[in-house]
């Protein structure tokens, strides 16, 4: 089987093949049905758990795909493939896979779940003040315009441009993307209240885990970076044991967010921030492994109309099929070398993580 069989047109497609990958290798899978959202045709949604091992296994591995939605085409590939290709697993390791943590936002090309909320900026505590994002205030309304009429779009890129010169083009970058938890029609929206995903996340991590006591988490996705690139980013201090082991399992692929090495900005209520809490009883260690698509810019706009289409817009209009194709594309590009590439990192990126459990 070449690598781009492992990739699927859509979510459906997606879980049928993972749901046959697990099937043929024995695995267990228990399939949470989505309370709250359904496909564009009205279909039932699914977040597919899969897991090889003991329960009782004090070593295991957590790869996660589609916690932002569309970005699940990759991380739903490399389980694909795994399941498909890797024969030798260790006896005294669990391996759990988490297939489509946003399976509305894989079903309807879009980052964010149902409620217009980054799942990845939902992981904090909501019962306490939410971080501040002061600066995207001023920009809000160029980050997520009225309209996209082509002088209102026009307007927007003049604001943004008079910020990046001002305090720099990373700047920007984590201004918008850091998260914000003001505006639910506006975009990298943290939510005020829990996402379904997010909790389902932590049952199933203390679920699976509980006897661990060391975990590796790899949660997988695509739109930082050049096309095909791969790097995988830490969240942790470049000081800090755990940005150390993943230097040895990874390499120098592995950048932190905290020094500012990543193409990362620094961002609030990741998932990967969620992982000690649940997991204080392991010594955990965390990666996101992230592809680049398309440029920073390209990427942007495809979010920024989609965030128009769906809270300012009308889905069912005839505008709509070209968002959604320019969003797919954004986070998929549907071509056989960036396929290959994905899959190449995506196999020895959770093979070092097996081995760095085994040895390190």
């Amino acid at each position: 089987m070449t690598p781009a069989t492992f990739f699927s047109a859509d979510y459906f497609e997606a879980r049928d093949k993972f749901l046959r990958a697990a099937a043929r290798r024995a695995l267990k899978v228990v399939s949470h049905v989505h309370p709250h959202a359904k496909g564009p045709g009205g279909e039932d949604l699914y977040v597919d758990v899969a897991t090889w091992g003991a329960d009782s296994a004090t070593s295991a591995m957590l790869a996660i795909s589609g916690a932002h939605g569309v970005e699940g085409y990759a991380g739903s590939a490399i389980q694909i493939g795994w399941l498909s290709r890797q024969t030798d697993w260790p006896e005294d390791q669990k391996l759990i896979l988490i297939h489509a943590l946003n399976p509305y936002g894989f079903a309807w090309n879009r980052r964010v779940t149902e409620d217009n909320v980054d799942l990845n900026r939902n992981f904090v505590d909501h019962a306490q003040p939410y971080p501040p994002n002061k600066d995207y205030e001023g920009l809000k309304d160029a980050i997520a315009p009225a309209n996209l009429n082509p002088e209102t779009l026009e307007a927007s890129s003049k604001a943004l441009r008079g910020y990046a010169r001002e305090h720099g083009a990373f700047a920007m970058q984590e201004t918008i993307s850091k998260g914000q938890y003001i505006h639910p029609e506006g975009m990298y929206y943290g939510g005020t209240r829990e996402q379904w995903s997010a909790g389902l996340f932590r049952h199933i991590v203390r679920r699976e885990m509980a006897h661990c006591r060391r975990a590796a988490v790899i949660d997988i996705h695509t739109g930082l970076g050049a096309y095909g690139d791969a790097e995988l980013i830490s969240e942790e201090a470049t000081s800090s044991p755990a940005y150390a082991r993943a230097r040895r399992w990874w390499g120098d692929t592995v950048q932190s967010t905290v020094s500012g090495d990543s193409v990362s900005a620094q961002v609030c209520g990741s998932l990967d921030s969620s992982v000690p809490a649940l997991l204080s009883h392991a010594e955990a260690t965390m990666i996101c492994l992230e592809y680049g698509t398309y440029s920073t810019l390209e990427v942007f706009q495809a979010l920024r109309a989609d965030n128009w289409l769906h809270t300012k817009g009308d889905p069912a209009s005839p505008a709509a099929k070209e968002i959604k194709a320019q969003v797919r594309r954004a986070f998929y590009p549907d071509q056989d070398d960036w396929k290959e590439k994905v899959w190449k990192r995506g196999e020895s990126g959770l093979a070092q993580a097996g081995a760095g459990l085994s040895t390190d």
